[in-house]
Protein backbone atom coordinates (compact mmCIF):
# COMPACT_ATOMS: atom_id res chain seq x y z
CA UNK A 1 0.00 0.00 0.00
CA UNK A 2 1.30 3.40 -0.86
CA UNK A 3 1.70 5.84 1.70
CA UNK A 4 -0.62 8.83 1.49
CA UNK A 5 2.53 11.92 0.18
CA UNK A 6 4.45 9.26 -1.30
CA UNK A 7 4.26 11.76 -4.34
CA UNK A 8 4.94 14.83 -2.17
CA UNK A 9 8.02 16.76 -1.95
CA UNK A 10 7.95 19.34 0.27
CA UNK A 11 10.25 22.49 1.35
CA UNK A 12 9.93 23.34 5.01
CA UNK A 13 11.39 26.05 6.77
CA UNK A 14 11.86 26.18 10.34
CA UNK A 15 12.35 22.87 10.10
CA UNK A 16 14.49 22.10 13.18
CA UNK A 17 11.94 22.80 15.99
CA UNK A 18 8.05 23.01 17.01
CA UNK A 19 5.85 22.68 14.31
CA UNK A 20 8.33 22.47 11.41
CA UNK A 21 9.93 19.81 13.44
CA UNK A 22 6.60 17.95 14.28
CA UNK A 23 5.54 18.37 10.31
CA UNK A 24 8.75 16.74 8.91
CA UNK A 25 8.52 13.97 11.02
CA UNK A 26 4.75 13.65 9.99
CA UNK A 27 5.55 13.69 6.04
CA UNK A 28 8.69 11.17 6.24
CA UNK A 29 6.31 8.54 8.26
CA UNK A 30 3.58 9.03 5.53
CA UNK A 31 5.84 8.65 2.46
CA UNK A 32 7.23 12.08 1.65
CA UNK A 33 10.81 13.95 0.75
CA UNK A 34 11.42 16.45 2.86
CA UNK A 35 13.82 19.02 1.98
CA UNK A 36 14.15 21.23 5.61
CA UNK A 37 15.86 24.18 6.41
CA UNK A 38 16.75 25.15 10.41
CA UNK A 39 19.11 27.32 11.69
CA UNK A 40 19.99 25.40 14.55
CA UNK A 41 22.72 23.44 13.62
CA UNK A 42 22.83 19.44 14.96
CA UNK A 43 18.61 20.04 15.78
CA UNK A 44 17.81 17.38 12.87
CA UNK A 45 21.04 15.25 13.66
CA UNK A 46 18.67 11.92 14.86
CA UNK A 47 16.81 12.08 11.39
CA UNK A 48 19.40 13.22 8.67
CA UNK A 49 20.20 9.50 7.91
CA UNK A 50 16.49 9.16 6.75
CA UNK A 51 17.06 8.86 3.38
CA UNK A 52 13.94 10.78 2.78
CA UNK A 53 15.12 14.20 3.93
CA UNK A 54 17.77 16.51 2.72
CA UNK A 55 18.74 18.93 5.99
CA UNK A 56 19.75 22.40 5.02
CA UNK A 57 21.26 24.43 7.58
CA UNK A 58 21.56 28.96 7.28
CA UNK A 59 19.05 31.32 7.47
CA UNK A 60 16.24 31.55 5.95
CA UNK A 61 16.84 35.02 4.76
CA UNK A 62 19.92 33.71 3.14
CA UNK A 63 18.44 34.02 -0.62
CA UNK A 64 21.43 32.13 -2.04
CA UNK A 65 21.00 29.12 0.04
CA UNK A 66 17.04 29.05 -0.89
CA UNK A 67 18.35 29.34 -4.47
CA UNK A 68 20.36 26.20 -3.83
CA UNK A 69 17.74 24.20 -2.36
CA UNK A 70 15.61 24.74 -5.32
CA UNK A 71 18.60 23.84 -7.76
CA UNK A 72 19.46 20.31 -5.66
CA UNK A 73 16.00 19.61 -6.06
CA UNK A 74 15.82 20.09 -9.85
CA UNK A 75 19.24 18.46 -10.41
CA UNK A 76 18.19 15.40 -7.94
CA UNK A 77 14.98 15.04 -9.80
CA UNK A 78 12.87 15.67 -6.96
CA UNK A 79 10.87 19.03 -7.48
CA UNK A 80 8.98 20.47 -4.92
CA UNK A 81 5.20 20.62 -5.18
CA UNK A 82 4.78 21.79 -1.92
CA UNK A 83 6.30 24.65 0.33
CA UNK A 84 5.38 25.33 4.40
CA UNK A 85 7.09 28.72 5.12
CA UNK A 86 7.27 27.73 9.12
CA UNK A 87 10.17 29.81 10.06
CA UNK A 88 9.82 33.07 12.08
CA UNK A 89 11.05 34.90 15.17
CA UNK A 90 9.11 36.51 17.74
CA UNK A 91 9.95 40.11 19.63
CA UNK A 92 8.49 41.03 22.35
CA UNK A 93 9.33 44.78 23.04
CA UNK A 94 7.00 47.63 24.19
CA UNK A 95 6.10 50.12 21.36
CA UNK A 96 7.68 53.02 22.24
CA UNK A 97 10.89 51.42 22.88
CA UNK A 98 11.45 49.66 18.89
CA UNK A 99 13.77 51.14 17.12
CA UNK A 100 13.62 50.70 13.09
CA UNK A 101 16.67 48.29 13.38
CA UNK A 102 14.23 46.24 15.75
CA UNK A 103 11.85 46.42 12.92
CA UNK A 104 13.82 45.35 10.26
CA UNK A 105 15.35 42.59 11.79
CA UNK A 106 11.54 41.03 12.58
CA UNK A 107 10.18 41.96 9.31
CA UNK A 108 13.29 40.75 7.05
CA UNK A 109 12.53 36.86 8.72
CA UNK A 110 8.94 37.31 9.36
CA UNK A 111 8.14 38.88 6.06
CA UNK A 112 10.70 39.67 3.38
CA UNK A 113 12.05 35.79 3.48
CA UNK A 114 8.82 34.42 2.46
CA UNK A 115 7.87 36.92 -0.03
CA UNK A 116 11.19 36.37 -1.63
CA UNK A 117 10.91 32.74 -1.31
CA UNK A 118 7.04 32.60 -3.01
CA UNK A 119 8.73 35.00 -5.86
CA UNK A 120 11.56 31.83 -6.11
CA UNK A 121 9.21 29.00 -5.86
CA UNK A 122 6.39 30.48 -8.06
CA UNK A 123 9.09 31.02 -10.75
CA UNK A 124 10.39 27.41 -10.36
CA UNK A 125 6.49 26.04 -10.38
CA UNK A 126 6.15 27.57 -13.73
CA UNK A 127 9.14 26.55 -14.79
CA UNK A 128 8.88 23.04 -14.48
CA UNK A 129 4.70 23.10 -15.47
CA UNK A 130 3.36 21.98 -11.75
CA UNK A 131 0.81 22.17 -10.22
CA UNK A 132 1.70 23.32 -6.13
CA UNK A 133 0.62 24.50 -3.19
CA UNK A 134 2.35 26.83 0.14
CA UNK A 135 1.26 27.45 3.03
CA UNK A 136 2.38 29.90 5.21
CA UNK A 137 2.28 29.94 9.08
CA UNK A 138 1.13 32.87 10.74
CA UNK A 139 -0.32 33.91 13.72
CA UNK A 140 -3.61 34.86 15.76
CA UNK A 141 -1.27 37.99 17.01
CA UNK A 142 -1.48 39.34 13.20
CA UNK A 143 -5.42 39.06 13.81
CA UNK A 144 -6.04 41.00 17.45
CA UNK A 145 -3.55 43.30 18.84
CA UNK A 146 -1.40 42.04 21.37
CA UNK A 147 0.22 44.08 23.85
CA UNK A 148 4.54 44.47 23.29
CA UNK A 149 4.50 42.61 20.22
CA UNK A 150 3.81 45.36 17.81
CA UNK A 151 6.71 44.56 15.38
CA UNK A 152 5.71 40.63 15.33
CA UNK A 153 2.04 41.87 14.83
CA UNK A 154 2.15 43.47 11.52
CA UNK A 155 4.82 40.69 10.05
CA UNK A 156 1.93 38.23 10.13
CA UNK A 157 -0.69 40.87 9.60
CA UNK A 158 0.92 41.32 5.94
CA UNK A 159 2.12 37.66 5.63
CA UNK A 160 -1.92 37.23 5.81
CA UNK A 161 -2.71 40.09 3.24
CA UNK A 162 0.33 38.57 0.95
CA UNK A 163 -0.87 35.23 1.01
CA UNK A 164 -4.35 36.10 -0.72
CA UNK A 165 -3.06 38.21 -3.01
CA UNK A 166 -0.67 35.74 -4.58
CA UNK A 167 -2.78 33.05 -4.22
CA UNK A 168 -5.70 35.08 -6.26
CA UNK A 169 -2.72 36.45 -8.68
CA UNK A 170 -1.66 32.63 -9.54
CA UNK A 171 -4.56 30.64 -9.50
CA UNK A 172 -4.41 30.33 -12.89
CA UNK A 173 -0.99 28.96 -12.16
CA UNK A 174 -2.15 25.89 -10.31
CA UNK A 175 -0.20 27.88 -7.67
CA UNK A 176 -2.40 27.90 -4.48
CA UNK A 177 -1.50 29.79 -1.40
CA UNK A 178 -3.05 29.71 2.13
CA UNK A 179 -2.41 30.65 5.88
CA UNK A 180 -2.47 29.18 8.89
CA UNK A 181 -3.19 30.94 12.10
CA UNK A 182 -2.29 28.99 15.33
CA UNK A 183 -3.00 30.41 18.59
CA UNK A 184 -0.88 28.96 21.63
CA UNK A 185 0.53 25.45 20.81
CA UNK A 186 3.43 23.56 22.91
CA UNK A 187 6.06 24.33 21.29
CA UNK A 188 9.93 24.26 22.46
CA UNK A 189 8.70 27.86 24.78
CA UNK A 190 6.05 26.36 26.02
CA UNK A 191 7.18 24.88 29.47
CA UNK A 192 9.88 27.93 29.83
CA UNK A 193 6.47 29.96 29.26
CA UNK A 194 4.73 28.04 31.66
CA UNK A 195 7.06 28.04 34.21
CA UNK A 196 8.23 31.56 34.20
CA UNK A 197 5.23 33.41 33.77
CA UNK A 198 2.38 31.57 35.63
CA UNK A 199 0.22 34.33 35.78
CA UNK A 200 0.11 35.12 32.04
CA UNK A 201 -0.48 31.29 31.35
CA UNK A 202 -3.00 31.04 33.38
CA UNK A 203 -4.63 34.15 31.22
CA UNK A 204 -3.93 32.04 28.11
CA UNK A 205 -6.11 29.32 29.51
CA UNK A 206 -8.95 31.41 30.88
CA UNK A 207 -8.91 32.84 27.68
CA UNK A 208 -9.14 30.28 25.03
CA UNK A 209 -12.95 28.21 25.06
CA UNK A 210 -11.16 24.86 24.86
CA UNK A 211 -9.38 25.90 28.25
CA UNK A 212 -5.83 24.41 26.72
CA UNK A 213 -2.94 24.83 24.52
CA UNK A 214 -2.87 23.54 20.99
CA UNK A 215 -0.18 20.49 20.23
CA UNK A 216 2.11 21.02 17.02
CA UNK A 217 -0.04 17.79 15.40
CA UNK A 218 -3.63 19.57 15.69
CA UNK A 219 -1.62 22.26 13.36
CA UNK A 220 0.58 19.80 11.02
CA UNK A 221 -2.63 18.01 10.91
CA UNK A 222 -4.12 20.83 8.73
CA UNK A 223 -0.63 22.08 6.96
CA UNK A 224 -0.96 18.17 5.64
CA UNK A 225 -4.22 18.76 4.49
CA UNK A 226 -3.77 21.90 2.63
CA UNK A 227 -0.94 20.57 0.73
CA UNK A 228 -2.50 17.71 -0.13
CA UNK A 229 -4.55 16.80 -3.44
CA UNK A 230 -7.55 17.04 -1.24
CA UNK A 231 -7.82 20.58 -0.62
CA UNK A 232 -7.48 21.08 -4.29
CA UNK A 233 -10.43 23.48 -4.45
CA UNK A 234 -8.86 25.57 -1.84
CA UNK A 235 -6.39 28.72 -1.98
CA UNK A 236 -6.70 32.23 -0.69
CA UNK A 237 -7.58 31.01 2.49
CA UNK A 238 -6.78 31.53 6.23
CA UNK A 239 -7.23 28.83 8.80
CA UNK A 240 -6.97 29.16 12.66
CA UNK A 241 -6.31 26.89 14.94
CA UNK A 242 -6.49 28.62 18.31
CA UNK A 243 -8.86 26.71 20.23
CA UNK A 244 -11.86 28.88 19.43
CA UNK A 245 -9.51 32.23 20.40
CA UNK A 246 -10.26 34.61 17.91
CA UNK A 247 -14.09 33.46 18.25
CA UNK A 248 -14.63 34.43 21.63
Amino acid sequence: MLKKFSKKVVFITGAGKGIGRALSESLLSKGAFVYALTRSKGSMKDIEKNKNIKIFYGDVSNIKLIKKILNTSIKEKKIINAVVNNAGIRQRKKFLKLSSSDINDVFKVNFFSIFRIMQLYCSYSLKQKIKTSIVNIGSIVGENGFAELVGYSATKGALKSLTKSVAVEHAKDNIRVNIVLPGFIKTSYFEKFKKNKKKLYKWTIDRTPISRWGEANEVVNLVEFLISDDSSYITGSSFNVDGGWLSS
